[in-house]
């Protein structure tokens, strides 16, 4: 089992390696002067079960570039097996036809992956589960609900607080949530009148005095965040924290949680953090690296990945 990272998100890649009690594989990952990626695996790699880690994060195509010309390496070095390990899934938002003459690029990207070379797909909270089956490889989708429990638990000791999804699209996720913390459900009932723009309708279900955490997949522009979060409070909410698997937080997003009445938004590194997110004093940061870690080591073994969530 050898593991090698891109520069997408280098420091998580660490973090697994780590884990594993394992050393990346040293790669060389940069650009030509006129920007064309360049890899060069600089060990050998003959007969090894690959773990390549990249997330296709902002810049979204120069990460997937390094991701497929390193899977596309390492197949013409060999390696016995490759497994794209994904931990933010770029591209997944457009996984329909939203409109005449549009593509659906998450099943795109899925086709390049596999003809790059690559055996499995390992990634974290896809935004749609149907992207599983855009692959005609083994996908395993993880769920980030177990760390976020956990966090919960510690921060919000002796608490019992509402789970509220933002939107009627995330209720499954939200109702799982709720159901492990053994506690209550509201909705945030929204129309989205167009891209990046939501406004807050009503909350369906009763939050007074209560401390709510709201739960999504992808926190981009924070705009259904903060407005959840100011119609939850309008509604008698005690207080409000956001919990989210991909802090994407483009534009001025990092400066809208900031002066927001979110308590706290809770994101995980499946996304590397920018300087701009850690200097935030409302935003804080938990690892995804054991999830992805004993993931990467039950496929190693040809264990059970499901039973991690059992």
């Amino acid at each position: 089992m050898r593991l090698i990272t891109g520069n997408a998100n280098r420091p998580l890649a660490e973090d697994i390696s780590r884990y594993l009690d394992l050393t990346l594989v040293s790669a060389d990952v940069r650009r030509f002067s006129d920007d064309e990626v360049f890899v060069e695996v600089q060990e050998n790699v003959r007969g090894e079960d690959m773990f390549v880690i990249q997330s296709t994060s902002a810049p979204a195509n120069d990460n997937l570039m390094e991701l497929l010309i390193m899977i596309d390496a390492l197949r013409r070095a060999s390696a016995r097996r490759i497994t794209a390990v994904i931990p933010y899934f770029g591209y997944a938002r457009q996984d329909r036809k939203v409109g005449p003459r549009t593509p659906i690029s998450a099943k795109l990207v899925a086709n390049l992956i596999t003809e790059a070379g690559a055996n499995r797909v390992l990634t974290v909270d896809l935004h749609a589960g149907q992207i599983q089956g855009f692959f005609d490889i083994p996908t395993d989708n993880l769920f980030a609900q177990p760390v976020i429990v956990k966090d919960i638990l510690d921060h919000l000791k002796g608490e019992t607080p509402m789970v509220v999804s933002p939107d009627v699209g995330g209720v499954v996720r939200a109702r799982s949530l709720a159901r492990r913390l053994n506690t209550d459900l509201a909705i945030v009932d929204k129309r989205r009148e167009k891209a990046g723009v939501s406004e807050v309708m009503n909350i369906i279900g009763d939050v007074e005095g209560r401390a709510c955490i709201l739960i999504d997949d992808i926190v981009d522009s924070g705009g259904t965040l903060v407005n959840a979060a100011d119609a939850l409070l309008e509604n008698g909410a005690t207080e409000v924290y956001a919990y989210t698997t991909h802090g994407v937080l483009s534009g001025h997003a990092v400066e809208r949680i900031q002066n927001s009445r979110l308590k706290s938004m809770v994101v995980t590194d499946t996304i590397a953090p920018t300087p701009e997110m850690l200097a935030c004093s409302n935003i804080r940061i938990i690892t995804i690296a054991p999830l992805l870690g004993e993931a990467m080591r039950r496929i190693n073994n040809e264990a059970s990945v499901s039973s991690l969530f059992d």
